[in-house]
């Protein structure tokens, strides 16, 4: 594990990577979201947390029960997008810590003696497992387009009613048309956004 990635890789991961709006009709298989999901897998949680739960909405039968939680500037680019993942968090990620943090049977208490703490690092860690997700797609040749204006009530009422899992983000994912790109939005500096102390 030594060395870095080359410029090809960085650029398809970071430099050349878009927020796709358009799609091409291009389908993506049940096979690939599933080697995508055992690429993201691998990115740290606190103690092995790995509270993302995702649905991979494909199906026409799908996309019309999300539609009504979108907000109109994300409908059309939605319903077009051959899959739609619904990046979720479990706020009671600590029942399966025996399972998936072993060496400290008593990890579970260090979460659930508090609803508000267990959601905050559920949210956290969820939200860090929403960057692997989408970095592992793009490592596997998809482009994303990730959002947040949705109803997340409605996502979670129509997708996760009676679970404990809460929708954070959406992500679309397939093989972007660029011509429904426009110009590259500036990102900030290093000295505007980072000091070293």
């Amino acid at each position: 594990m030594s060395g870095r990635l080359g410029d090809e890789a960085l650029d398809i991961i970071f430099r050349e990577a878009r927020t796709h709006n358009a799609w091409k009709d291009e389908p993506v298989s049940d096979e690939t979201l599933k080697e995508l999901y055992e690429l993201m897998k691998w990115g740290p949680t606190s103690a092995n947390m790995s509270p993302a739960r995702i649905i991979f909405v494909k199906s026409k039968e799908g996309k019309e029960k999300l539609a009504p939680a979108l907000s109109e500037g994300n409908l059309k680019k939605t319903m077009e997008a051959p899959v739609t993942a619904i990046i979720g968090y479990d706020v009671k990620f600590y029942e399966r810590l025996p399972e998936l943090f072993p060496h400290a049977p008593e990890a579970k208490t260090w979460f659930n003696w508090s609803d508000e703490w267990a959601e905050m690092n559920a949210f956290r860690n969820g939200s860090l497992q929403g960057a692997y997700f989408m970095i592992a797609a793009r490592s596997l040749g998809l482009d994303c387009g990730p959002m947040s204006g949705f109803d997340m009530k409605k996502v979670d009422e129509i997708f996760f009613s009676g679970t404990s899992v809460k929708s954070n983000f959406l992500c679309n994912l397939g093989h972007g048309d660029p011509a429904g790109l426009f110009p590259r939005s500036p990102r900030l500096p290093f000295d505007d956004a980072c000091s070293i102390v």
